[in-house]
């Protein structure tokens, strides 16, 4: 929350930065730097306050330090900092891991520089603190920092509180407005995963998930013992990353629904997959992979995993490349009755003595948020997830 005035703000806590540095780099050189990179003059009090935040003993990198650039201290003099002032600041503070505070309060900020600090706060992870009282912050101003940190911070802040709540069975953190790239949420939320021992499901749909997520939370499962579905829909999961997911199903003994939909895993993803639900993993009962760019090699792989994995029930295809190959795989196992036509989203015909599959309405949530306009209106196949969760008696 940011107040009017805006004053000293504790923001929501984070965990320690991934890497402590060996040796406390030189923010001062930075700073004089990026001065002639922006082309803007040195302000010698910014400078003065980064040369002693440099003089900081390796327990303070460690730990974290605070930067008091505040514009009333009587101790030095004091050059209050303007809007172009803070413009070079956050461009040295934004890779600064190691600064968790900084204190900017009674200088000369406007909203014209507090977009630059609204910027830095949605590409950093580790600022704990912040103070701008007694600034020239207007509603313009505090609205930017309010929404800076509502998108990220209200992410990290359920994290941490989930880190110890053993109550709450199912959350739903779907399409969170995220204003930085660099996956610091779902690192939070990998965290909070290796210590809850009562959360079953998880959808984490449009989280803008790429390898670095994908591997810190696979890593946070493996030390999981209680999460039954794993929503990873709409994100941007490649081939590459879903190597990690591969491994850990070859090893987890917990998760049953698996949610892929919407991403790109391709046909090396589907058979990483595979391989994992071949050999290894016996738990998982449904597994989608709707749209990402699989043709039939995947495709096939997946079929051959179901006829020797009896646990795998449920599995979602529509979207994908269905080639001749892909489409004889999928009709042999529904004729066949190893894959019912319920639990899938395809159903097989022929034409002119060639297989082919037309779309079903079904999937693990098709109707999770609307109901058809014309036909059946609780179809459960087309809701799978929601049966398959009742006959597991999470809650």
């Amino acid at each position: 929350m940011v107040p009017a005035p805006l004053g000293a703000q504790t923001l929501p806590q984070r965990s320690a930065p991934r890497h402590v540095m060996a040796v406390p780099p030189d923010l001062h050189q930075q700073y004089l730097q990026a001065c002639q990179n922006l082309s803007q003059p040195e302000n010698h009090f910014v400078a003065r306050m980064l040369q002693e935040a440099d003089k900081s003993d390796n327990s303070g990198w460690a730990k974290g330090i605070t930067l008091k650039i505040a514009g009333n201290n009587r101790l030095v003099p004091v050059q209050r900092v303007t809007d172009e002032d803070v413009q070079v600041l956050a461009s040295v503070l934004c890779s600064a891991v190691f600064v968790t505070g900084l204190d900017l309060k009674y200088n000369m900020l406007t909203d014209v520089g507090v977009k630059h600090v609204a910027a830095f706060l949605q590409e950093n992870s580790t600022l704990r603190y912040l103070n701008l009282m007694f600034n020239d912050i207007g509603t313009s101003g505090a609205e930017l920092i309010a929404n800076a940190l509502r998108g990220t911070q209200c992410l990290i802040a359920i994290a941490s509180v989930l880190t110890q709540n053993k109550a709450v069975k199912a959350i739903n953190l779907n399409r969170p407005l995220l204003y930085s790239q660099e996956e610091h949420t779902t690192v939070h939320i990998a965290l909070m995963l290796r210590n809850n021992s009562s959360l079953v499901e998880l959808h984490l749909c449009k989280h803008e998930m790429k390898s670095f997520g994908v591997e810190r939370l696979c890593e946070a499962l493996y030390e999981n013992c209680s999460l039954r579905y794993l929503d990873l829909s709409c994100n941007k999961i490649t081939r590459d990353d879903v190597k990690f997911l591969g491994e850990l199903l070859k090893q987890n003994q917990t998760l049953e629904i698996l949610d892929l939909n919407s991403n790109r895993i391709e046909d090396d993803g589907a058979i990483y997959l595979s391989e994992a639900l071949a050999l290894y993993n016996r738990t998982l009962k449904a597994l989608s992979v709707v749209s990402n760019n699989i043709s039939g090699k995947g495709l096939v792989a997946l079929s051959q995993s179901m006829k020797i994995n009896m646990e795998l029930s449920y599995i979602y295809i529509w979207g994908n490349n269905l080639d001749e190959a892909a489409c004889v795989a999928f009709s042999e196992l529904i004729q066949a009755g190893r894959l019912k036509p319920n639990c899938t989203d395809v159903e097989p015909y022929e034409v002119d003595g060639h297989a082919h599959l037309a779309e079903l309405s079904h999937g693990l949530k098709k109707h999770y948020y609307w109901t058809p306009s014309y036909g059946q209106g609780k179809n459960a196949a087309a809701n799978a997830s929601l049966a398959i969760v009742a006959v597991s008696e999470y809650f």
